[in-house]
């Protein structure tokens, strides 16, 4: 590990944020504060009267910017949060009757409640996968058998997250696979890009070759997690090339995010805030930092015995496995920040996430932590 003056390591010295009063921890990195050129965009634009819902000057340089990031043709639509995101853009994408094909692990299903259901009228058809990303050969495992019409669902819409809710991340040509898999069946490719930062920093690729340049239709663009205040977005690509019945999906949608309860009276601080992430790749430093605090953890933990790596580390997820009750331990030593636990029999799947302001110190008290709840307080080093 790092000395604790972080002057070597990877992510950044602990000087890089201003000193924080409340300690920082690996639960979540909704769980971090806004980056200070954020909450220095919200007051710049704090003045004055301007335009109501969007029609300010900070929501035209959004649009610039995302016609700049994402095509010529891409249309943003600032939102108020992320499960709102999501369901608005699928009720874009898709009838009530209809459903969407997403893994069984995907925020969708496991993290938004029922609203998917209950607002869009969408039914889930998860799937199982072995690593959090669905593949056209599993995909095709939900596809509806037209004998059984109209008893069944019929999948109107493909959904991944990028990066996934396991930490994965998807190259551009697995992207590519699903959406040449969904359009040729008459769907659509939804990605939720609530992490979409650290996926595209994991493949040192722009936000739009980390997914929608390859066949993405409809992002749900996220900030939350990657230094903002508050909001979130939905991009509709609306690429040249693209199926005919993918095209003009933005059409009605500022009367669908009105009904969707997604409509910022005041939106100038909303695009503000993404703007400040957008211009001049911000997004990309911070989820470096991000990604740079998980590898560490992962390396780490790697040299450490009665501790495994459920998965090798791709964005700023890390899911490590220990015995179920030492992962309550560890939890407990964590906290207030206590990570996500998942039972599996005698063993505990435990969650860390790096977030934008993670430091040396903070991975050195956690990995500090984990060693303390292994036998002699110590994990052994691996040979080699």
């Amino acid at each position: 590990m790092a000395t604790g003056d972080g002057s070597a390591h990877p992510f950044g010295s602990a000087n890089t944020v201003a000193s924080m009063t409340a300690a920082r921890g690996f639960a979540s990195d909704n769980c971090s504060g806004a980056h200070p050129r954020v909450v220095e965009a919200i007051t710049s634009v704090n003045h004055g009267h301007v335009g109501s819902y969007g029609a300010d000057p900070e929501t035209d340089r959004l649009d610039d910017l995302v016609r700049a990031e994402f095509g010529p043709d891409a249309r943003i639509f600032p939102m108020l949060n992320g499960t709102g995101t999501n369901i608005a853009a699928l009720r874009a994408m898709a009838r009530p009757h209809q459903a969407v094909i997403c893994p069984e692990t995907a925020h969708l299903a496991i993290d938004e409640t029922a609203a998917p259901e209950a607002i869009a009228g969408l039914k889930l058809l998860t799937v199982p996968t072995p690593d959090g990303k669905l593949t056209p050969e599993i995909a095709h495992t939900r596809l509806a058998d037209p004998d059984d019409i109209p008893h069944v669902a019929w999948p109107k819409v493909v959904s991944i997250a990028q990066a996934s809710e396991l930490g994965t991340v998807y190259t551009p040509q697995q992207v590519r696979a699903l959406a040449d898999f969904a359009h040729s069946h008459g769907m659509l490719l939804h990605m939720d890009g609530a992490r979409l930062a650290n996926a595209a920093a994991a493949l040192d690729v722009g936000l739009a070759e980390a997914g929608a340049a390859h066949g993405v239709d409809v992002l749900s663009l996220g900030a939350n997690k990657n230094g903002t205040v508050f909001g979130e977005a939905v991009v509709f690509i609306d690429a040249p090339g693209a199926p005919d019945f993918a095209r003009g999906l933005a059409d009605d949608f500022e009367v669908l995010r009105k009904g969707s309860l997604q409509l910022s009276s005041k939106m100038r601080f909303i695009s503000a805030q993404l703007v400040a992430i957008l211009e001049g790749g911000l997004w990309r430093e911070l989820a470096l930092k991000a990604n740079r605090a998980a590898a560490a953890i992962g390396e780490a933990v790697a040299w450490i015995d009665g501790v495994e790596l459920a998965q090798p580390v791709e964005a700023n997820i890390v899911f490590i496995a220990l015995g179920l009750e030492k992962a309550r331990a560890f939890s407990d030593l964590c906290a207030p920040h206590r990570p996500l636990i998942f039972p599996l029999g005698d063993v505990g799947l435990v969650r860390l996430v790096g977030s934008w302001d993670s430091q040396v110190e903070d991975v050195d008290r956690v990995v500090a932590d984990l060693l303390s709840v292994l036998p002699q307080g110590r994990g052994t080093a691996s040979s080699g």
